[in-house]
């Protein structure tokens, strides 16, 4: 770095990035040099380090670090990006960041990537994963995700085989919860494979991949482009027609159902048109191990015409997941919003948030910062702070816990509640509305 850029210190430090002080904070130079750990937050340590270390400006320059964020290890990769580990500096949370080159991405690749970073902001839900900051410079643009740590569910029944019957319950019951939260919001996933079903270290599950997600105005909405793996795609994909989106992400629901509790896909061919025609002949054979309840549950979803799909409730209250306890609150989506901390009077905030609070003025956020970041939404780094460890806290409060099994007991009330949920789903007309 210059020498001249280095005697401008003071100035360096009060503006670079978040105006992390003001002049009345700001003694002389001497006093900074002689005792500077004594006078500095966590906060302001790293961004003047960011403007001033070498070594840190070095690994900025060369993508060792992406704002505060140190990068690790390549971990993933897609068509038109590469995921890498990387570590939060000031938190020291594990993330996983999302890299692509600005240069390779067309029109079309570049709307899909709006509407992804779009639809994620738009979700707060334990099982989907959470974006916790979008990153732009002008030749890449970074997307700051949770990092799950346990592999996905391809990964683990390619190398270990099918899942038990009581796994498979558990794993399903996770993605039904999420994929019936992102349709009550109006967004269809359209790229559910086992892929992209993750899980975390403690085994709770994690739907990724939001590239082909799109929002609707109401979930009747027809839509006509070809979306996702064509092993996972519905019969109405292979039709070159217009579809609805809801019935596409149940049917991709069956083919992982029969994944987990078989090991093998239901549909298989060696060629794209020979699978078209096995997905639109329906034929499929499920080994007698599979239990008669998963069994039925397969067979009422993997049915040809969309409108007799089981739909999403029918599938909570059918008998094979009757054992498992899976209602657990969802957060609001405000919370994801830093501000609240501030306008939430005495007593309005919860233990989680008072947890966080606390959290960031030990690490030297302050009203101000927060303040001087509304608007920038997911592309502020102060938000991206804020929502790190709220994920942090909620997932040590255990709002990411594997949902309980009890046992398989006469309920009166569930048998209840699932007789209502078969009643008022039964129809055509309302099972997707």
């Amino acid at each position: 770095m210059p020498e001249k850029a280095r005697q401008r210190s003071t100035q360096v430090y009060q503006h670079y990035l978040y105006t992390v002080t003001d002049s009345s904070e700001c003694s002389s130079e001497k006093e900074e040099d002689e005792e500077p750990s004594k006078r500095l937050t966590p906060l302001e340590k790293l961004t003047l380090e960011m403007c001033k270390d070498e070594n840190t400006v070095k690994e900025l320059t060369v993508g060792k670090r992406v704002g505060f964020y140190k990068v690790r290890g390549q971990i993933g990769c897609g068509n038109f990006s590469k995921v890498k580990l990387a570590t939060h500096a000031l938190t020291k949370d594990k993330v996983a960041v999302k890299i692509m080159d600005k240069m390779r991405l067309d029109v079309q690749t570049q709307r899909m990537l709006t509407r992804e970073i779009s639809n994620m902001e738009s979700l707060y839900h334990p099982n989907l994963l959470q974006l916790f900051e979008v990153l732009e410079t002008p030749s890449r643009l970074y997307l700051i995700l949770e990092f799950a740590g346990g592999g996905d569910l391809h990964t683990r029944i390619s190398s270990g085989g099918k899942l038990t019957d009581l796994e498979s319950k558990i794993v399903f019951a996770q993605i039904l919860s999420a994929v019936k939260y992102m349709h009550e919001n109006n967004i269809i996933h359209r790229d559910l494979k086992a892929e992209n079903v993750l899980y975390t270290t403690n085994g709770c599950i994690k739907v990724a991949d939001f590239g082909f997600s799109t929002k609707v105005n109401n979930r009747n909405q027809a839509l006509d482009t070809f979306c996702g793996s064509p092993p996972y795609a519905a019969p109405e994909l292979f039709k070159d027609d217009s579809y609805i989106g809801p019935p596409v992400d149940v049917w991709a629901m069956g083919v992982l159902l029969f994944f987990m509790v078989t090991g093998s896909l239901p549909f298989r061919a060696d060629t794209v048109p020979k699978l078209r025609q096995s997905v639109l002949e329906g034929a499929y054979v499920l080994p007698i191990w599979v239990s008669a309840p998963c069994q039925r549950l397969i067979r009422g979803i993997l049915k040809p015409e969309p409108s007799e799909r089981c739909a999403l409730d029918q599938m909570l209250g059918c008998e094979w997941l009757l054992p498992v306890e899976l209602f657990r609150p969802i957060p609001p989506l405000y919370q994801l919003n830093p501000i609240h901390l501030l306008e939430a009077g005495p007593g309005e905030l919860d233990r989680d948030q008072e947890e966080v609070k606390g959290i960031l003025e030990k690490l030297g956020v302050t009203p101000e910062h927060i303040l001087n970041n509304q608007g920038k939404r997911i592309r502020s780094p102060i938000n991206g702070v804020y929502r790190i460890l709220l994920h942090r806290v909620k997932r040590n409060r255990g709002a990411e816990s594997v949902p309980s099994i009890s046992g398989v007991v006469k309920d009166p009330k569930r048998d209840s509640l699932r007789a209502y949920r078969n009643l008022r789903h039964s129809s055509k007309l309302c099972a997707l509305s």
